[in-house]
Order: structure tokens, then C-alpha cells, then sequence
């Protein structure tokens, strides 16, 4: 199979730069390894910028979304004592949108047929090739045998743990990397939310997060150390320590689990974000704690600056959106991983922290609360800077 540009995983990143592509007329397909379903069952973010929704809205794959997406005109930090309110539309005049991760990958795919994106499941053992020639490739096994698909340009939207950041010579990159000394403790259930908007707690005991999916859905989270077993949660359990955390002023409906799970945090960039022809995008090139809600959103302006570049390239040959891609997106990338590190922080009681990083937290917070020029600094990160 020959295309002008090979894309490597169907996440989010993937098909939505394949559609971006495929909307003005620049041949690509998209090869991933894992079935239809366990793409689907990735339960991940919820929360939306509108980098994000701006390019469903572009795609015209917005239905659902509009239908169905809750918009957020703010946000609380609970300290215990309070609700500090960041009022997103009065301090910069934007919302974020509630519309899991789970069906922007759903809308994307279902759409991929009559837009003539062709995507391959089950693609095992995809490897990547000559990526510092013109003509590089991707071999991938399928029905017992090996295929090969030749392209211009590879774009690696496989995330982490995929191929397409190893193939990536050691020599010339540098990686950055945070591991943090927690996990979030995830419970879906099918509950109405505790309250209108999020709530990022800090309490004694620990972190907690409420935050929804729909009006009749909700997500919640704690912190919990590392060597913490799923197996030792409980619903019950786990809903006990949720109301603790978030205070009693906070009423929280309580249901059976859909889904729960420990997910380890970590912030992690990988540089340099191209190589050749090889172009990484999300989780591939780097990783946020999933506090301020980034990953998507930072995954969909890494798309918007590489479907313009690659765009570029192919319709007016033009190289410069090219060369210049990885220091562009590199530089959206560490304001988001600031962000996202700074409210972890902030928001976390960590187990080397004593009285003094305890006091910097109840200043900070205590600032924020007085502050609208605070206010107004984290209203802009959390709402997405600009592209």
C-alpha cells in the first residue's frame, strides 16, 4: 500500500489528524493494534478546550458533541474550609466543555467511513523504517502475514508505550520525566454529579477530584500511594473516602462501579518532537498528570500544528510548517506541563512534604482565593492557551 502520510495509532490523536488530512484531500491511513473495542475502552479524560471542540466543529464531526457535551463556565479548588471558584467565563471570557474522551474517539470513528479514512485494526508488530530517507515505511503484521505500507511522512500517534518515539535515535533525543509518588483511584458511576462543576479537593487524607461525564454520569478520584491494590477498594470503601475528602458540605449520590481503576501520574517530554520523516504527536512525545485535564487537549494542538504542517507540505509545498513543528508544539507543551504540574502540586499532599510545603499550599491558596489576577492566570491555562 503506498499514502502520502502513515499515521500510527487510532486514539483520538491519530483519527483526528487523519481526518483533518483526508478533509483537504491529503492521502493517509491509519494503522493500529489493538481492536476497535479495547480503543473504545480506554476511559480516559472528560474535559475538553476549545483547541479541541474548535477542530470537531471545523470537521463538522460535532453532533453528539453539541448535543450532548455540558458546558463549564468554571471551577472549585476545595481546601478543606472552602470552595474557591474560578469563574472561567468572567475572568477570560471562555468555558471548557464535559465530553469524554471515550466518545471523541467513537465520533471520529464512526465517521471514518464515509470520509474515506481508512483505518487498519489489529495491526501487530508495526515497526517503522528508513524514517531519515524520503520514501520511509511501516510493516505490520496482519492475517499471518507481514504488510507494508509506504509513505512520505510517518506520523507517530501511538502513544507511550508505542513504536514510533524508539524509532527515534537515542543519541539525538533527551527525555524529561517526573514520577509521582501517587495514583489516582478512579470510580464511574452511574450517579448525578455531586455538584455543578469540578471540584479539585486538597484534605489531610488527601487529594480528590469530582468531576462528571453527563448529567446522569459521574467520575471521581483519590489519591492513594503506589502500592495500593485495586482489589483493596471496595465501592463502599472507596465512596467513604470520597465523602471525607470532599466535606460534608458536598452531597455525593453513591452507585455501583462501571469502571475503576488505579492510574499512576507522571509528567514526561520527549524531545525532539521530529525526526527525518517522522513526526510524534501526544502521548507519544509527552505525558501530564491528569490534574487541569491536558492530555487530550494537549494531544489536539500537537494535530492542529502537525494537519496545517503536513497540509502545508503537500498542497503548496510548503517545508517551513515541517522544519518548524516540533519547536512550535515543544513550546505549547511545556506551558501545559507547567500547568498541569504546578496544580498537582498545589492540589496534592506530597509524603516527603513537612510544615513548610504545607504553609506554601494554604498561602498559595489563600492568594488565589483574594487574587483575581490569580484567578485569572489559572482560568487561562485551565481553559487552554492559545495556539
Amino acid at each position: 500500500m503506498k499514502t502520502q502520510v502513515a499515521i500510527i495509532g487510532a486514539g483520538p490523536a491519530g483519527l483526528l489528524l487523519g481526518h483533518l488530512l483526508r478533509a483537504e484531500g491529503v492521502e493517509c491511513v491509519v494503522i493500529e493494534r489493538a481492536a476497535p473495542d479495547y480503543v473504545l475502552g480506554r476511559i480516559r479524560a472528560g474535559v475538553l478546550e476549545d483547541t479541541t471542540t474548535n477542530l470537531l466543529h471545523r470537521l463538522g464531526i460535532d453532533a453528539r458533541l453539541n448535543a450532548e457535551g455540558l458546558i463549564e463556565n468554571g471551577f472549585c479548588l476545595a481546601d478543606g474550609e472552602r470552595l474557591i471558584r474560578i469563574d472561567l467565563r468572567d475572568l477570560v471570557g471562555k468555558h471548557v466543555t464535559v465530553y469524554g474522551q471515550t466518545e471523541v474517539t467513537r465520533d471520529l470513528m464512526d465517521a471514518a467511513p464515509e470520509r474515506g479514512l481508512d483505518i487498519i485494526y489489529g495491526a501487530a508488530d508495526v515497526a517503522l523504517h528508513d524514517v531519515e530517507s524520503e520514501a520511509p515505511y511501516v510493516t505490520y503484521a496482519k492475517g499471518g502475514t507481514t504488510q507494508r505500507v509506504d509513505a512520505r511522512f510517518i506520523a507517530g500517534c501511538d502513544g507511550y508505550h508505542g513504536a514510533s518515539r524508539k524509532a527515534i535515535p537515542a543519541k539525538l533525543a533527551q527525555e524529561f520525566e517526573r514520577v509521582y509518588p501517587f495514583g489516582w483511584l478512579g470510580i464511574l458511576a452511574d450517579v448525578p454529579p455531586c455538584h455543578e462543576e469540578l471540584i479539585y479537593a486538597n484534605h489531610e487524607r488527601g487529594f480528590a477530584l469530582a468531576s462528571m461525564r453527563s448529567k446522569t454520569r459521574s467520575r471521581y478520584y483519590v489519591d492513594v500511594p503506589l502500592t495500593e491494590r485495586i482489589e483493596d477498594w471496595s465501592d463502599d470503601r472507596l465512596w467513604d473516602e470520597l465523602a471525607v475528602r470532599l466535606g460534608p458540605d458536598v452531597n455525593i449520590m453513591r452507585g455501583p462501579a462501571l469502571e475503576k481503576s488505579i492510574a499512576p501520574l507522571r509528567s514526561f517530554v520527549f524531545t525532539p518532537m521530529r525526526h527525518h520523516r517522522l513526526l510524534l504527536a501526544g502521548d507519544a512525545a509527552h505525558i501530564v498528570p491528569p490534574t487541569g485535564a491536558k492530555g487530550l487537549n494537549l494531544a489536539a494542538s500537537d494535530v492542529a500544528y502537525l494537519s496545517d504542517a503536513l497540509i502545508g507540505y503537500f498542497k503548496r509545498a510548503d517545508n517551513d510548517g515541517i522544519a518548524g513543528y516540533s519547536d512550535k508544539a515543544l513550546a505549547r507543551v511545556w506551558k501545559s506541563e507547567r500547568f498541569s504540574w504546578s496544580l498537582t502540586k498545589l492540589m496534592h499532599r506530597f509524603p516527603d512534604d513537612g510544615p513548610f510545603e504545607r504553609a506554601m499550599q494554604v498561602a498559595e491558596l489563600d492568594y488565589i482565593a483574594e487574587s483575581r489576577a490569580m484567578q485569572t492566570a489559572i482560568a487561562e491555562n485551565y481553559v487552554g492557551l492559545p495556539l
